[in-house]
């Protein structure tokens, strides 16, 4: 693959750890250093400003703005315009002069640098000691946290001691002067609180307001002088450190978009008051409280590699903290809250790889994530009117329902968002049997995604076979191709489903029949998706077993994958543009990840043809695609090497893989890391008519143990060395058990069959 790991974490089952100062490695720490709790997120950026390699990055969900400028296009259909999660409000900003000299890990000494992350309560937590010009030694600590439980709120704590008589200068900041993209900020209109530390601003063209508010309790009978810019506010304490002394900030932060415009600064001000006497280490004992409930629902296990737990671990916390439904207008952006790639945007990601984990942890958040697309149906069909169809179609890359993507041959070409939402629907009905989110316009979302798909969709010049030409599959290293077999199978998926629950829910919610009719879907309409999709073109061939992933891509030129040197990647930054294209080498899994998805209709020998001839092409340029490579090598009994892709997919910021960490954590990706332990070495399948498993245990580990689900009821499978355990934590559980239905009460044994 080319690709190596650069590790410079210390391995620890409950938290992530640096010791010593690693500049190369800045921008990875900070991402991977990053705080959140859905509503606001932040990068794991230097308080005090750090003059070497950084990005001083603070989110929101939901807060976003438009590009400065249009990029006018003489092509219809072509994005002119995109939208973008924008750096925000720095609630973390201290300045720090000690003796006259200021902190600045790029230009001062210092040593005995140390921070960490606890996956227990959410505390990130920074220590060193400066050694001033003069001499002097001053003993830094810095603390920051989250309040899960109140999470327009932040905490942070500043400790310093020295054995010497220092003169110290410490501001405590609101700064809203982060720049977008390095360049400025998007904010405008800035408004400060006449009588406390808050500020309030707008955003230029969406005209969402934020505004946050400060408190800082010195340990030290010490009183503070208001500071202030045009774009910060802050309070400052100048005084003579003789021993220790310490500081609490409380901020608390809100936008418009969710408490709407009226006295926002009253409102963060009066939230500080309400919670005045919720000290740091009650928001730590909270966060513990709130990390352990979920984690309670979801619980992994792995004993016989710390590394293997470790990476985990750090994917289910930071996935915890990313997302757990707090708003169902928001999703989950890709980077989630820790970076400015891919500008905020959700993908179809959040219904093939994140789904699921939520499904079976989370239900809650998983529905959250199903109504963001109902919700943006309006938008979803304005979208399919700039391609000159009808229907709905979803936008590739999105935070707010429209296409947020300008690449034209990513944002025209590329349906997954729309057959990933239908499945999404199939997925989640299959699971709970729940059919309320389809009555609260989950059907009407299938019915207008079909409709899109019929008509851009297209016959052969003999009305034989349907199919989708000049079209973009999950695999981005293929342009403007004939018949993608995923997007042509997905399609065909979509229409039988939406027949399906056309037929069932006409016959439950008469209702609903007689809306549905009103905008056109009648029998006309049912019977054309019908014809649709029993004539779609599915390029298989019955005799070697192999889909052709497009037409004609068996001919393309070979590329040996293995020997693209390291330094190449990441290759949109290394290759030219149109030479990613001329050759067969996949960017990430499209027949195997159809596969994926129905793995319970799937024939193994099907199953192992294709992932034999797809996988030594893939270059795993894209986050996701180790996972699915390793829960199909499990699924063929290949263990070393789906363990492998399983360290590849767990750590892969961790010990950044594909060198691209420091543009902000893969969230998708750690989420499908999840569906490697699940799906993968637990063999667990829920894409047929019942839930089954049929887990196995890796050599190199001792026993691992996962928890789901189930009809809302805790099932935990324990994996040892020769027996499966299952445990009905809150109730009898109906599971298929290596093939065979298991009504489970309490605890039930089964050795492990031979996989050959």
């Amino acid at each position: 693959m080319g690709k190596e790991a650069h590790r410079f974490l210390e391995v620890e089952r409950n938290a992530i750890r640096e010791i010593g100062f690693h500049e190369e490695r800045a921008l990875a720490a900070e991402s991977l250093f990053s705080l959140s709790d859905e509503f606001m997120g932040s990068r794991g950026y230097f308080e005090e400003g750090y003059s070497g390699k950084s990005l001083r990055g603070s989110y929101f969900n939901g807060v976003y703005d438009y590009a400065r400028e249009k990029t006018p296009n003489a092509y219809k259909g072509i994005v002119e315009r995109t939208h973008y999660m924008v750096n925000a409000l720095d609630y973390w900003k201290i300045r720090l002069l000690a003796d006259g000299e200021r902190l600045d890990l790029g230009k001062v000494r210092f040593s005995e640098f140390e921070r960490s992350l606890s996956f227990e309560d959410g505390l990130y937590s920074r220590s060193f000691l400066w050694t001033l010009g003069n001499g002097k030694k001053l003993r830094v600590l810095i603390e920051r946290i989250l309040d899960y439980e109140n999470p327009h709120e932040a905490r942070q704590r500043v400790w310093l001691e020295s054995d010497s008589p220092v003169e110290i200068d410490l501001s405590f900041l609101l700064d809203f002067d982060l720049p977008q993209w390095g360049k400025e900020s998007q904010f405008h209109m800035w408004r400060k609180d006449d009588s406390f530390p808050a500020i309030r601003a707008k955003t230029l063209f969406t005209d969402i307001l934020l505004g946050g508010a400060m408190e800082a309790v010195p340990s030290l009978p010490l009183k503070g002088e208001r500071v202030e810019g045009r774009k910060e506010v802050g309070t400052r304490y100048r005084f003579l450190l003789e021993g220790k002394a310490s500081f609490e900030r409380r901020a608390c932060s809100l936008h418009s978009r969710e408490s709407g415009k009226r006295d926002l600064l009253a409102r963060a001000l009066a939230e500080l008051s309400e919670r005045k006497d919720r000290t740091f280490e009650d928001v730590r004992e909270g966060n513990r409280l709130f990390l352990n409930r979920l984690e309670e629902r979801g619980r992994i296990t792995i004993e016989g590699d710390e590394e293997d737990l470790q990476g985990i671990r750090y994917c289910m916390f930071m996935l915890n903290t990313t997302y757990s439904g707090y708003s169902d207008r928001d999703n989950v952006p890709a980077k989630g809250l820790t970076g400015e790639a891919y500008s905020g945007h959700t993908f179809w990601d959040s219904e093939t790889f994140c789904l699921p984990y939520f499904l079976f942890t989370n239900p809650k958040a998983a529905e959250s994530l199903i109504l963001f697309r109902i919700h943006t149906l309006k938008e979803a069909k304005e979208r399919a009117r700039m391609l000159d169809c009808r229907g709905a179609c979803y936008p590739v890359a999105t935070l707010n329902g429209e296409e947020g993507c300008a690449l034209w041959q990513h944002a025209s070409l590329q349906f997954q968002a729309s057959t990933g939402t239908a499945y999404a629907l199939y997925h989640h009905y299959n699971v709970t049997k729940d059919d309320s989110l389809l009555l609260k316009g989950g059907m009407e979302v299938l019915l207008e995604i079909s409709r899109f798909l019929l008509d851009r969709g297209q016959w052969d010049q003999e009305r034989k076979r349907f199919g989708y030409y000049a079209v973009m599959g999950p695999d981005e290293f293929k342009m403007m191709v004939n018949h993608d077999s995923y997007t042509n199978l997905m399609a065909k998926f979509t229409f039988e489903l939406t027949l399906d629950f056309f037929e069932m829910m006409r016959k439950r919610h008469r209702s609903l029949q007689r809306l549905l009719k009103r905008e056109g879907f009648g029998e006309k309409f049912l019977e054309e998706i019908r014809e649709a999709a029993d004539a779609m073109l599915i390029p298989f061939d019955p005799e070697t077993l192999l889909y052709e992933q497009n037409e004609g891509f068996f001919s393309l030129p070979h590329i040996d994958v293995g020997s693209i040197p390291e330094s190449d990647f990441p290759l949109y930054s290394h290759w030219s543009y149109d030479r990613i294209y001329r050759g067969d080498m996949i960017k990430q899994p499209a027949v195997l990840m159809h596969l994926f998805l129905f793995l319970s209709t799937t024939r193994k020998e099907v199953l192992e043809r294709n992932y034999d001839y797809y996988e030594p092409r893939c270059i795993h340029e894209s986050s996701l695609s180790p996972s699915v490579h390793s829960i199909l090598a499990s699924a063929l009994g290949r263990e070393e090497e789906a363990l492998r892709l399983y360290g590849f997919a767990s750590r892969l910021d961790l010990d950044d893989w594909n060198g691209n960490t420091g543009e902000g954590l893969h969230l998708t990706s750690i989420a499908a890391a999840w569906n490697t332990i699940v799906y993968g070495f637990g063999g667990f399948r829920s894409d047929g008519r019942e839930l089954s498993l049929a887990p196995y245990l890796p050599r190199k580990w001792k026993s691992y143990s996962f928890r789901l689900l189930v009809d809302g009821k805790r099932l935990e499978t324990r994996v040892e060395e020769r027996k499966v355990v299952l445990l009905a934590l809150d109730g009898p559980v109906d599971i298929v058990l290596y093939g065979e239905k298991r009504h489970v009460e309490g605890t039930y044994e089964a050795p492990i069959p031979d996989r050959a």
